[in-house]
């Protein structure tokens, strides 16, 4: 047998562990908001200790994690050096939006039924916990001479930006690694993903009595005026297309709207929550300026209303670097080989925290556990789920990947 063979046996000798340590990470929630995910990453830790790895903690300042909107963050770091060489990190996120309505399972159940496991993050990006730990452990199981390291990266803030997860990391020094993989899924490798503004909008008009309106200055109707600017641009952003396959356009969504106090008041105060994504193309400083201009002009044209635009994030484009090509290579070589099929090199129109490892230079690509699409695997809806098949063919890909890399 071939040292790809050896990897493969491994991790199907173990996949039953493998597969009760992602039922563990799921029956942990980690609901952001609210956001407090050191639990699931002291529990992430008891475990990895059982399999020999010594997880380090980072646990990032408490007015930092209260500034960000979350409730705490601990970031674990797992370090295993084979020799002088390169160091590839492996990235996930515990993190993960609530679970909202409309489960049919338990969704910190664990609960497997027809070949998949469910539960919230149990695709997005629990699974990867999963199979980057054991594509880890069977490279070391493997015995043979490498050089480099391998480091997992285990981090909390993906949701909200990545800047207190990866970040964080990089930021304090406390990780320089040269390439890196990120959670993804297993039919695709993703080098160049979208990148997305998000802004508070708040609108001010005058409160009145309902049986008055006229004394009033109603904020909603300044809200729905500036709304309907905002998705004729909707409209528009379809002309603007991207030169990176698997991305389309940019486009724009408003996620949360509150405001008024009473059914019999002309509301004062109206906020919605808007969301921009750029393809990699554009300037993320030149979108921002073109929309605070759009809402002012157009609240401008409502007597008695004023507007306060704050920006709640700006995540970059993640652009393929130079030196990320023997990551895809053998991603690709080693897909086809698992999965029967060709693994396209694409960009997605998601954003993550990728774009941090990119931001600060370090070559890297997105890929993991996980199905064809974003919709098959129910992630940020009900009844996630990643089928199992591709968490083993997945985490032997990535295992194979490390060796070809390290070998």
């Amino acid at each position: 047998m071939n040292a790809y063979d050896l990897l493969d046996a491994w991790i199907d000798a173990h996949f039953d562990e493998e597969v009760r340590f992602l039922q563990e990470l799921v029956r942990v929630p980690t609901d952001t908001p609210p956001g407090n995910n050191a639990p699931h990453a002291e529990r992430t830790a008891e475990l990895l200790q059982g399999f020999g790895f010594e997880a380090e903690k980072f646990a990032v300042t408490e007015s930092a994690v209260r500034a960000q909107g979350m409730e705490s963050i601990t970031n674990l770091v797992v370090r295993r050096r084979f020799g002088e060489g390169k160091t590839v990190a492996l990235n996930a996120h515990g993190d993960v939006v609530p679970p909202g309505e409309g489960w049919t399972r338990d969704p910190y159940g664990g609960e497997i039924a027809d070949g998949k496991l469910y539960g919230r993050a149990s695709a997005v990006s629990k699974s990867d916990f999963a199979s980057y730990t054991f594509a880890l452990r069977a490279l070391e199981a493997l015995g043979q001479p490498l050089k480099g390291a391998v480091e997992l990266h285990f981090t909390y803030d993906e949701e909200f930006g990545g800047e207190l997860g990866p970040g964080w990391l990089l930021h304090k020094g406390f990780s320089k690694p040269d390439l890196m993989i990120a959670a993804g899924f297993s039919y695709e490798v993703v080098t160049a993903h979208n990148g997305c503004l998000q802004m508070a909008v708040t609108v001010h008009g005058k409160m009145a009595h309902a049986a008055v309106p006229h004394t009033g200055v109603d904020a909603l109707q300044g809200a729905v005026h500036i709304l309907n600017a905002l998705y004729a641009q909707n409209t528009l952003f379809q002309q603007v297309r991207s030169r990176v396959p698997g991305i389309d356009h940019p486009y724009l969504n408003v996620g949360r709207i509150e405001g008024g106090t009473n059914t019999n008041v002309v509301p004062g105060k109206v906020m919605f929550k808007l969301d921009r994504r750029m393809i990699p193309e554009e300037n993320p400083v030149e979108v921002e300026a073109a929309l605070r201009k759009l809402i002012d002009e157009t609240a401008a044209q409502m007597p008695g209303i004023r507007v306060d635009v704050r920006r709640l994030l700006l995540a970059n484009a993640l652009k393929p670097l130079p030196g990320n090509e023997p990551l895809v290579r053998a991603i690709q070589q080693h897909g086809r080989a698992v999965f029967g099929v060709d693994i396209p090199a694409m960009g997605t129109p998601l954003y993550t925290d990728v774009r941090l490892y990119g931001e600060a230079g370090i070559p890297g690509v997105i890929y993991g556990a996980g199905p064809r699409t974003v919709l098959e695997s129910n992630a940020k809806r009900a009844d996630e789920h990643i089928v199992l098949d591709d968490l083993r063919g997945a985490t032997k890909v990535v295992a194979r990947t490390l060796f070809d890399l390290l070998g």
